[in-house]
């Protein structure tokens, strides 16, 4: 029997324990039961923690990368899908602009999200194909800031400042760029120590 748990990023400690403690209970009635744990990079992060040990050192972790490396594939796709089959990327998209797309982007939410608010500018514009200048035009200039890359790793406030022993409101003063820079760059070390991507 296998048991699936999607955001398994978000699952409380106890949870897990609860988790392990139910296969141990089913193998002791002869039975096998496998728990398949999906969620954010967190998830691979919590279970490495010294006090998941018990957890974590039975664990098999499997890393998906999703889309990582093949951007440029899926806007092609994307946009083939989307277009009559005669209509080639190149009326649509000039490949400056898929370039762009394809460095500045990682999962398929945001290229969705960042190509349709580049078309919606160009029609309003009437540009066609969407040329690198609306993209940027239209490119979130926070995406790789902290708080954005630690939110797609499956982080917020509250796991951050539980984690590292801190108050939400210092994180958020971190995110901001406004804590001490002591303290900034003393959880900034805890952090990348824990394996956090900064």
């Amino acid at each position: 029997m296998a048991l699936f748990v999607d955001e398994a990023h978000d699952l409380h400690y106890s949870t897990l324990t609860g988790l392990k403690r139910l296969i141990e209970v089913v193998e002791d009635g002869g039975g096998t039961l496998s728990v398949v744990l999906a969620g954010h990079p967190k998830l691979k992060n919590d279970l490495r923690r010294p006090t998941m040990e018990e957890i974590g050192y039975r664990a098999t972790v499997f890393s998906l990368e999703g889309i990582v490396g093949n951007q440029r594939e899926y806007i092609q796709w994307l946009v083939s899908e989307c277009t009559m089959d005669d209509t080639p990327i190149s009326d649509i998209l000039d490949a400056e602009a898929i370039e762009l797309l394809a460095a500045r982007l990682r999962t398929p939410l945001q290229i969705e999200q960042h190509l349709t608010l580049a078309l919606e500018a160009a029609y309003r514009v009437a540009v066609k194909p969407v040329t690198t200048v609306i993209i940027e035009s239209v490119l979130s200039k926070l995406l790789d800031d902290l708080e954005p890359t630690l939110t797609r790793h499956g982080y917020n406030v509250r796991d951050l400042a539980e984690q590292f022993n801190a108050k939400p409101a210092e994180i958020k003063l971190l995110f901001r760029g406004q804590l001490d820079p002591t303290r900034a760059r003393e959880l900034q070390e805890q952090m990348l120590a824990a394996g956090l991507p900064l």
